[in-house]
């Protein structure tokens, strides 16, 4: 359920750590009421510091996602799966835009930015290298 943070992401670790709770809410696989595991248990599955766990926890409670309870640690709430199925598009978008945002400074036009996208994800998908189809002449 939960990956390896990578250290050479420009993503900073503790929004690493926030995405993974989000997307494993968002599909199902913590329910409202269970539990997140502890700040500690969390760092030592992950090999983070604690300190970052605590941090990408604290914002997940802001969010509405996750809530104290004292003794017992954090638990999902109610309405996290809606919430969590937003957040990750949020997520996603905001990731998203800054590439978008320099692939029109590089020239492509939209048609060659989604073609270079779907190329992508088919690659990433089937494992194995897909080559966009070349642009067609403006």
């Amino acid at each position: 359920m939960w990956t390896a943070i990578g250290s050479d992401s420009t993503v900073p670790i503790f929004e690493q750590i926030m995405a993974q709770v989000v997307a494993v809410v968002a599909s199902g696989g913590l329910k409202p009421g269970e539990l997140l595991p502890s700040v500690r248990e969390m760092a030592g599955r992950l090999l983070v510091n604690p300190n970052t766990v605590a941090r990408a926890y604290g914002e997940l409670e802001r969010e509405g996602l996750v809530e104290s309870r004292r003794g017992t640690g954090m638990m999902i709430t109610p309405d996290a799966v809606e919430k969590a199925a937003f957040m990750r598009i949020a997520m996603l978008k905001s990731r998203l835009r800054p590439l978008l945002r320099d692939a029109l400074a590089y020239g492509l036009d939209a048609d060659e930015i989604t073609r270079l996208i779907q190329a992508e994800l088919a690659a990433y998908v089937s494992a194995k290298p897909v080559k966009p189809k070349p642009a067609r002449p403006k």
